[in-house]
């Protein structure tokens, strides 16, 4: 019975991550087609200021690095769960999520700053494109905060074997994020400065 059991609990977890993979590939879908309309409309500025006008690259990687760094700090967190340190991992996550929200507070003022100097997303369709594209990451970003505080309460309160396949999960999620903000910096922000 037993053999059973444990064949069911891994058939339920392997079905559990062929969902989560699924689910990444729609978010790719969701944001090639974000990339593809930020292409289409980032000339479209309709007499408003260009990206070269707005972005300070110098700020745009401080995130990047707090980003960056938040990838590898969550790799430390997952490698910790798998040797059953429950400590490290609460650590590695917990600095993981300090500097989630050192990218999200730099990405926020960004956006106030560009406000309040009347770029806002109404102003062009470069700016609805950029603040669509930036914005839906940040609520990704957003989204795996809350995601890893939740991950933190788990392991603090109950820390079942079953968690770590949760965090091998918010690990692979939090990597894809990484990766779709380099092809942002890349795109947006490096383009943007040089055009």
């Amino acid at each position: 019975m037993d053999r059973v059991i444990e064949v069911y609990k891994r058939a339920a977890s392997e079905r559990k991550t062929l969902g989560f993979w699924i689910y990444l590939m729609t978010d790719i879908v969701l944001f090639a087609t974000l990339f593809a309309t930020y292409a289409v409309l980032r000339d479209s500025t309709f007499g408003g200021p260009a990206g070269k006008d707005l972005f300070d690259l110098p700020s745009v990687l401080v995130e990047t690095f707090a980003l960056l760094t938040s990838s590898f700090t969550v790799g430390l967190a997952l490698l910790a769960g798998t040797r059953g340190k429950r400590g490290q991992t609460i650590f590695w996550l917990l600095v993981t999520a300090a500097l989630g929200v050192l990218f999200l507070t730099l990405e926020l003022s960004e956006f106030g700053r560009f406000v309040a100097a009347g770029a806002s997303w109404q102003r062009s369709g470069f700016l609805s494109a950029f603040f669509t594209l930036v914005g839906t990451h940040g609520a990704h970003i957003t989204v795996g905060l809350i995601w890893m505080l939740v991950m933190i309460g788990r392991l603090i309160l109950a820390n079942k074997p079953s968690d770590f396949g949760r965090l091998a999960l918010l690990s692979l999620f939090w990597h894809f994020l990484d990766i779709v903000w380099i092809f942002i910096f890349t795109f947006v922000y490096l383009f943007g400065v040089m055009s």
